[in-house]
């Protein structure tokens, strides 16, 4: 998949490198330096960013059995019983047994809410690894290195160079990172929609376009994704490619595709074409209400006596810094970033209560791009982020394998 994206430098309609809308305001301008250097350079930034991603991985077993031998608590699991709770498990039925789930059980009405992209790579995974979660786990990790890889690029040819590197630990270090490495569906989502994103900002557009579909088969944020395809297409237009090639926006139209066959589906079982989002109130009681309601319904659950209590204020931080992102990309109108990250904000503050903010957090590239150029400019900012945000992983990681809600 990455050499898709290097092969997508060159843009097939102008015969030459593109690069960010130098012209634009909020784009950054190329990256200096050219000739032999730049394939070096390249080289160099895959590299950290795969030394990152194993490393990090590499420490997070080690806190894993760390936790196991030392501070197990009440749970005796082993290691690889310790990575199949929650979303894990409904993953795995789906991949075992379909959305009708385990035909001994009682139908689970949530299944629905899940796409197929994630159960249909385990079960392509589990024909070489016996165990589901370890599926899970494979599956995370190969796509993960793929999702570091086009973060790195991404965030290089943002500008400045190396900035790469520094987006790649940031996103690695923040604490819904755990979830990267569990059987989760973030890590494959982001293999198909950063290098789309990145093949967008190259003007490579059917490439963008099909990968962008792979990632609306993994989750619903591939609708968000598709939408601000649009957006990035139409505003490229305008400021610097013209009208001339205004026929590629029919490709725009594929990532809408999946979605559309999984709704079609769902029908096609449950007699209801919205079946993906009602599972979500079935199955959590989550329904569409008022930002402010539900911001109040969370608040007050910030002082409840039970495990929740501390995973509803990381909802809020998260939210809230969602919201400051928001107002940066709006600042400086990166606006299909803007769309990407605020139609999926908007989605998750207006629901019964917040639930898995942080865990999206790790969707909103445009953060780690942010927090990446920061570091690159200026050193302070990377580690004084590292030392402040990277220890707080340790216990969400924690909390996870000990079974308990981690968003």
């Amino acid at each position: 998949m990455t050499a898709f994206v290097q092969e997508a430098e060159h843009d097939p309609e102008h015969g030459e490198r593109t690069g960010p809308d130098t012209e634009a305001p909020g784009h950054a301008s190329p990256p200096e330096g050219g000739g032999a250097a730049e394939p070096l350079r390249r080289s160099a930034t895959v590299r950290d960013a795969l030394l990152l991603w194993v490393g990090t991985r590499a420490g997070m077993l080690l806190v894993a059995v760390y936790g196991i031998l030392i501070v197990s608590g009440q749970n005796h699991a082993p290691l690889l019983e310790r990575w199949k709770f929650w979303d894990v498990d409904l993953f795995r039925k789906i991949a075992e047994f379909g959305y009708d789930g385990d035909p001994k059980l009682e139908p689970d009405p949530g299944l629905p809410a899940f796409f197929p992209g994630l159960p249909l790579a385990l079960r392509l995974v589990h024909l070489v690894a016996d165990d589901w979660t370890l599926a899970g786990l494979i599956t995370s990790f190969v796509a993960g290195a793929v999702a570091v890889v086009a973060l790195a690029r991404l965030a290089d040819f943002e500008g400045p160079a190396g900035a790469g590197r520094w987006a790649v630990l940031a996103l690695l270090l923040c604490p819904p990172a755990v979830f990267l490495f569990a059987g989760y569906s973030e890590a494959l989502f982001l293999a198909f929609a950063l290098p789309a994103w990145l093949a967008a900002r190259r003007r490579a557009w059917p490439l963008a376009c099909a990968l962008a579909a792979g990632a609306s088969c993994v989750r619903i944020t591939g609708l968000f994704l598709a939408v601000a395809l649009i957006v990035e297409f139409v505003v490229s237009r305008i400021r610097r490619d013209g009208w001339a090639g205004w026929w590629r926006g029919a490709w725009l139209a594929l990532p809408f595709a999946p979605i559309l066959t999984y709704a079609a589906y769902q029908h096609s079982r449950t007699g209801d074409w919205l079946a993906w989002n009602n599972a979500q109130q079935t199955g959590w009681g989550r329904q569409l209400v008022w930002p402010w309601e539900a911001f109040r319904t969370t608040w007050d659950s910030t002082g409840g006596d039970g495990g929740f209590a501390p995973m509803f204020r990381l909802e809020i931080a998260a939210a809230i810094v969602g919201v400051l992102l928001l107002v940066w990309l709006l600042v400086t109108r990166r606006w299909a970033e803007f769309v990407y990250v605020g139609l999926q904000l908007g989605a998750l503050i207006t629901s019964t209560f917040y639930m898995s903010i942080p865990r999206s957090a790790l969707l909103w590239w445009p953060l780690w791009v942010l927090i990446g150029r920061a570091g690159a400019r200026h050193r302070w900012a990377i580690v004084l982020y590292a030392t402040v945000i990277g220890p707080l992983m340790v216990p969400m990681m924690m909390s996870f394998l000990n079974s308990s809600w981690t968003g």
